[in-house]
């Protein structure tokens, strides 16, 4: 079970936040993990980040496990019958 996350309201002149939603699209996250994993990179090279700190949630759709794609080959459906990206190969 994942540990509740902590909520807080912050307060923020518009002209940074709008700074920080440009680097968070340019880096494919969302505002509030842009400013999460900025938080934890400075509190990291501080040398003030707990040991016990948990990692940052991924989000979005969960890695296929082996037995996935075992039954995805064994009924013989692809990759774009489920709607997962094609490979760049």
């Amino acid at each position: 079970m994942a540990t509740e996350r902590k909520s807080i309201l912050l307060r923020l002149d518009p002209a940074v936040h709008d700074a920080l939603a440009r680097w968070a699209g340019d880096e494919l996250r969302s505002t509030n993990a842009q400013i999460e994993f900025l938080l934890r990179r400075a509190l990291s090279e501080a040398g003030r980040l707990p040991g016990g700190a948990g990692r940052i949630p991924r989000r979005g759709r969960p890695p296929k496990t082996s037995a996935q794609a075992e039954t995805m080959s064994a009924e013989g459906t692809t990759a774009s019958e489920t709607g997962a990206p094609p490979d760049d190969d």
